[in-house]
Order: C-alpha cells, then sequence, then structure tokens
C-alpha cells in the first residue's frame, strides 16, 4: 500500500509538473509564485584563487508547505541541482540540515517545514588572477507538497563572483555559521548495523560521559535500509548508542549512511559497516564510576600540561615577574602564602573563566576551542597593549601604582592580577597532555569538565605555589640587591619579544591596515605612559585623566580593529613547499588514491605551532622524508576560527591547535601525532 501512494505521488507531481512550470519567473528570480522561496547566497563575493566558497540556498516555504530532505522517506523526491560553473570551479553535494519529520496516510516524510539552507562548497581553481569573473548559475528541480496536495516547480538561480582576497564580511559570516550549525557534523567513529529476523540495529559510537541526547532518531540517508514509518527505539549502551527498529527491504547492503538526531537542529553525521551489534544492555545513562575516572584522568593530564607550559615562551615572561618579586625576600611565611594562594586564584580563576566560555559557546553551537579569543583582532590589540605597559615597566619609565599588578609582593590583589595575566597571555600556546585532556573536557559533563580546566590552571600555578609554600625554595632564590634593577631590565626583553610577536599575528589577522592602527594605539599608549613616568618623579600620582586616556586608548585600539581582514590570501602550497590546504574533500580523494597523508592544523597566534613548524615539519629531511614516501601534506589554517575546521578538529577529541594527523593507506583511523613533533618522527611515520 505505501508504495501504492508513492507512485500516485509521483505520477501526480509529474502531470502537475506544465503548472508549476507555467509559473515560473524571471531567471534570477527564486521566490516570486513559488512556494518555497530559494535564494542563492554566497559567504564571499570575492573568494581567493584556489580556495573553497560556500554558498547557501537559503529556502523559505510558504505556511502550510514542506520542502524535501536528501532522502524524502516514504514519498516525495529531493531537488536535483543542474549547475553551469566557470571552467574549473567546482560544485559539491548539497549538506542538508537536520529534517523534520511528518508522517500522512502511514507514509513517512523528512521535510522542511520552516527555513532551511543546504550548503554547497564551491572549489575556485588555483592561479586565476585577481578580478577574473566568475558567474554561477543553478537551475533547481525540486517537489513541495502541502497536507492536500504536490507540486514540482523549478528555479533558476544565479549569483556573481569575482576572484579576489577571500575577505568575509561579519554579517555575512555570522548567517553563515548559524547555517553550519544546523548540518550535521560528522562523527569520526565509525558505526556497524545489523540486520536480522526483520529488525535492523544500528550501534553508533557516543561517549559514555555526554548526556543522553533528547528525542534522539535516527534519519537514514541510504535508501531502502530502514523501514522509515516504523517506530525507532534508541537506547545508551556505554559509550554508544543503539538504534533499534524494522528493516526495510533492501538487503545486501555493505554501508550505511545517515543522520542521529542529538538536539533541535543538531545532528551527527554517521557512516556504519555491516557487522554484529549486540543488543543494548542495561547501563545507566551516566556511570559514575566511568565519568569519573576519565574526569580523573583528564585532570591528570591538564595539570600535567599546565606546568609544562611554565617553560614555553608566551608564559616565562610572567613567571619572570613573580620570581623578581619573591627574590626581594622580605616576605614572611604567612605573606608568601597568601600571596602564592591568590596567584593560584587568578590563574584557576582566568583558566575555569576560558573553560565555561567555550562550553557555552559550543552548547550553542559555535564551532571554539582553546584560544579562542585569539581568533579576535581586538584581544590581540588588547594583549599587545597589555605587553608593551609591561615592558615599558620592566624597562623604568614609570611604576604600576599600589595595589600591586606585577612586580610586587605586598598585596593578594597584585598576585591575583599576575596570575590571571599569566593564565590569559598563555592561552596560545598548548603543551604536552594538553590537547588531549582539554579534548575529553569537551566531552565530559559540565562539572567535569570545568574540573578539568580547573586542573590546567592548577598546574600552571604550581612552580609559584611550591615557592610561597616550601621556604627551603625560597632560600634557593639569589639574596636581593643592585643586580635586581639590571635583571628588571633585561626580562623588558622576552616582554618585547612577545609584543612583536603580537604584532605579527595582528598583521596576519588584520593585514596591514589593522596592524599599523595596533602600532599606532601602542605609540598612543606609550606616550601616556611616558606622561605617568614623569609625573611619578615629580612625587605626583598617575591621574584620573592619565585612567581614562589609557581606556579610550586601549578602546579605540579594538574598535579601529574590529572586522578586519588580511590584505591577501596566502598561497600555502608555495610557501610551505607544494603542501595544500585542508579540506576534507581533498582529504578523501587523497586517501582513496592510496596516499599516504599528513595533515596538520596551525594558527598565527599559536606558538607552539609555529615552533613545531620552524623545527620538525618544515625542514629538508622532512621534505625529503616525504618526498621519497609521495606523502601529501594538508594544512588547515584556523587562525581565524574557522568552524567547519572547528567540527572537524573537535571529531578528532580535541579542544583546538595544534593537531597532527597521520593518515597510512589501507588504514581506517588516522594516528594522532603528539603535541611536540621532531623531523625522527615524522621521517619514521613517512617509512610505514
Amino acid at each position: 500500500m505505501r508504495w501504492f501512494h508513492y507512485g500516485m505521488v509521483t505520477v501526480l507531481a509529474l502531470l502537475l509538473g506544465g503548472v508549476a512550470r507555467a509559473e515560473s519567473v524571471s531567471p534570477d528570480a527564486g521566490g516570486a509564485g513559488r512556494h518555497l522561496s530559494i535564494t542563492l547566497a554566497a559567504e564571499t563575493q570575492h573568494p581567493a584563487a584556489g580556495s573553497n566558497v560556500t554558498l547557501a540556498l537559503a529556502t523559505v516555504p510558504q505556511p502550510g508547505w514542506h520542502g524535501y530532505w536528501e532522502n524524502p522517506g516514504d514519498a516525495g523526491f529531493p531537488a536535483k541541482l543542474d549547475w553551469t560553473l566557470p571552467k574549473g570551479v567546482r560544485a559539491g553535494a548539497p549538506a542538508y540540515p537536520v529534517p523534520g519529520r511528518l508522517v500522512v496516510a502511514d507514509l513517512m516524510n523528512y521535510v522542511f517545514d520552516k527555513p532551511y539552507a543546504p550548503l554547497v562548497t564551491l572549489n575556485v581553481p588555483a592561479g586565476l588572477p585577481a578580478g577574473t569573473a566568475l558567474p554561477v548559475k543553478l537551475h533547481i528541480n525540486y517537489l513541495v507538497c502541502s497536507a492536500t496536495v504536490c507540486v514540482p516547480e523549478t528555479a533558476d538561480l544565479a549569483v556573481d563572483l569575482t576572484v579576489g582576497d577571500g575577505a568575509i564580511a561579519p554579517d555575512s559570516q555570522a548567517r553563515f555559521d548559524a547555517w553550519r550549525r544546523a548540518v550535521p557534523r560528522s562523527l569520526d567513529g565509525k558505526g556497524t548495523f545489523q540486520i536480522k529476523d526483520g529488525k535492523i540495529r544500528i550501534a553508533i559510537p557516543y561517549p559514555a560521559g555526554a548526556a543522553m541526547p533528547k528525542a534522539a532518531y535516527f534519519y537514514p540517508i541510504t535508501t531502502g535500509v530502514v523501514d522509515y514509518a516504523q517506530p525507532q527505539t534508541v537506547a545508551r549502551d556505554g559509550d554508544r548508542l543503539v538504534v533499534e527498529t524494522k528493516a526495510g527491504g533492501a538487503g545486501g547492503v555493505g554501508s550505511l549512511q545517515g543522520v542521529l538526531q542529538i538536539g533541535e537542529q543538531q545532528g551527527l553525521l554517521v557512516t556504519a559497516a555491516a557487522g554484529i551489534v549486540a543488543p543494548a544492555g542495561n547501563a545507566s545513562p551516566l556511570p559514575g564510576d566511568g565519568v569519573l575516572m576519565a574526569t580523573l584522568i583528564a585532570f591528570a593530564g591538564a595539570m600535567l600540561g599546565g606546568l609544562i607550559l611554565n617553560i614555553m615562551p608566551c608564559v616565562f615572561p610572567i613567571l619572570s615577574l613573580k620570581a623578581l618579586s619573591l627574590a626581594r625576600g622580605h616576605l614572611d611565611e604567612g605573606a608568601a602564602r597568601r600571596e602564592a594562594l591568590a596567584y593560584t586564584a587568578g590563574v584557576v580563576a582566568v583558566c575555569v573563566g576560558l573553560g565555561a566560555a567555550i562550553l557555552a559557546l559550543r552548547a550553542g553551537g559555535t564551532a571554539v576551542g582553546w584560544a579562542f579569543q585569539l581568533q579576535d583582532p581586538r584581544a590581540i590589540v588588547l594583549l599587545l597593549l597589555l605587553t608593551v605597559a609591561l615592558s615599558l615597566n620592566l624597562g623604568g619609565m614609570f611604576e604600576i601604582p599600589t595595589p600591586a599588578f606585577v612586580n610586587r609582593s605586598g598585596g593578594a590583589g597584585g598576585a591575583f592580577a599576575t596570575g590571571a595575566l599569566a593564565a590569559f597571555i598563555a592561552t596560545p600556546c598548548t603543551g604536552p597532555f594538553m590537547g588531549a585532556a582539554l579534548g575529553a573536557a569537551l566531552v565530559l559533563p559540565w562539572p567535569a569538565a570545568l574540573a578539568v580546566f580547573a586542573g590546567l590552571g592548577l598546574g600552571l600555578a604550581v612552580p609559584f605555589l611550591a615557592l610561597g609554600f616550601v621556604p627551603a625554595l625560597r632560600k634557593r632564590l639569589p639574596k636581593p640587591g643592585v643586580w635586581m634593577e639590571t635583571f628588571r631590565r633585561i626580562l623588558s626583553i622576552p616582554m618585547w619579544l612577545t609584543a612583536i610577536a603580537l604584532a605579527w599575528v595582528l598583521g596576519k589577522e588584520a593585514g596591514v591596515d589593522g596592524l599599523t592602527l595596533g602600532l599606532v594605539a601602542a605609540l598612543a599608549l606609550a606616550i601616556v605612559l611616558w606622561v605617568a613616568g614623569q609625573r611619578q618623579r615629580a612625587g605626583l600620582g598617575l591621574g584620573l585623566v592619565v585612567g581614562i586616556a589609557l581606556l579610550v586608548i586601549a578602546g579605540a585600539g579594538m574598535w579601529s580593529v574590529a572586522g578586519r581582514h588580511p590584505d591577501h590570501v596566502a598561497n600555502i602550497a608555495a610557501e610551505s613547499g607544494g603542501a595544500e590546504p585542508f579540506s576534507e574533500a581533498r582529504l578523501q580523494s587523497l586517501r582513496k588514491s592510496g596516499r599516504p597523508v599528513f595533515v596538520y592544523f596551525t594558527a598565527d597566534w599559536c606558538l607552539t605551532c609555529k615552533v613545531n613548524e620552524r623545527a620538525a615539519i618544515e625542514t629538508d629531511a622532512t621534505r625529503a622524508a616525504f618526498a621519497a614516501h609521495n606523502v601529501a601534506v594538508l594544512i588547515g589554517d584556523w587562525t581565524n576560527g574557522d568552524p567547519v575546521m572547528g567540527r572537524f578538529i573537535e571529531a578528532h577529541n580535541r579542544a583546538g591547535v595544534p593537531l597532527y594527523l597521520y593518515y597510512v593507506p589501507g588504514m581506517a583511523e588516522p594516528n594522532v601525532l603528539p603535541q611536540v613533533l621532531t623531523p625522527g618522527l615524522l621521517a619514521e611515520f613517512a617509512g610505514k
């Protein structure tokens, strides 16, 4: 009976096709006279040569009407896209958001009755000169239905692109990010399904510590394997979800693809292979022992990673400031402990605060990770001004007044602020053990996740905490003397180097204009602080006017770089010895060809990434080893927080960069390399 209904829908749609076509309007109008209003939008009108640009089919159904998903269910048919593209330009398959369900006369329909936007990735070939016109045209055939009638419609859409710098306007990025959040994320782990006795059972990897998804439902993309109209049961069994329902009529299927809905407009793209699937057991939804053990392991890893972070160049200047304050040697036991605890509280507060912000943003669907704030040029300007001020302070231009901020040891407020500063400036660095620990935190319940971020802060604070509570360690510090003023001047050098590095990152993120504006703000800051130093030498305080001027400079500097983009898109292949920009499509293509692939994700603000690139990746020895074994190299640049790339990083249980993956031909899963690389390690993998 169901197939009869399906046949009738199709026949009626074809008979009514002439009526729908007769209502067609001008080729560039996607909505007038139709029950689905469709607009073809590009994330940027000026894509760079050799890059990808995302197109959206922004669709708004009329009230009472609905369009169809890529698998329409028991009735209907999916939209057919016919592209007319410039030479060399390629369009990928549309990525649909999670659909809804509509049952009519025992027929299950997978539909959209609210605004939605399938996304299409357009690949622009390399070598095109700036200004090259790229006219894109699309003829689309689709079926639109109400509760009583189905009508096939067509639309002719167009968008004119021009090869440029790839800059994306903030409003466009926000709109496309919202559409991307509705598209299912790829699940890194592979599922398994089994058809037996007329039923299909699907096992889907799902972290044991994650909350049970509400209203979970499996939408099959592969047709004929699942009986769409039959009810589904979804049960948790340890680190997997088991979906069970009636099997469809298709037999001999070796793989199954579908979408697991885990929330409103949230889903996971699942690929499963045929195999044996045991029924779900009686495991509790959140096994306490498993969560506790995972939390303890992640906490230990985060604490160890934070401890190692103290030797990273981005933390050393701040740690040196605290060593200088302790070297003055006039603190009693109680004061030393209070300073140590205040410093620790400042570090932990910032780490937990950043962790809470990450969890909140991810809960809203935004793909962010550790050091996410450095993807915004405004945060870089704030850090640049802060490091310039600290450099001038260490150089003796002015003194930071009480309450002490960094170089005095007389109060807990100064120690707290110093700890907070150390944690904030440490965010560009990711040391060993940190990546796996923070990645694990993102799949744990939020209280456990925040505990892991607190562990990172505790590890970062351990050296100063030990100095505060162990008098024998303080006695090993040099005795105070005239040398301390010279040492203080020397400490300004690494701080100036930090400022230079931040200026370089600002130029990468905001272009030459943004860098110039940031340097102008730094110059204005230096002038105001010079005036402040002159007032101090005359026995006067900084004054209210100086404080207001500093706030105005910081605010104006941050405002001036908001929304700015790089002046050009770097040719990664040319700069990195033949490497290519990362895309999931290119990765799959290389793997299908049988080549080994090395993928690394980096960012201009990630100091650990840059050290690895100079010391291990971009070396003659590594290039020779990769060339000898035909290893393809893909680079994922996460400087500006690309959300698609962020979801790929997240799928590999990482909270940020660096991430290094090596794909060996014939192996289903990649080797996740450590976060500190050596040329020997890369050469060893190249030989596999």
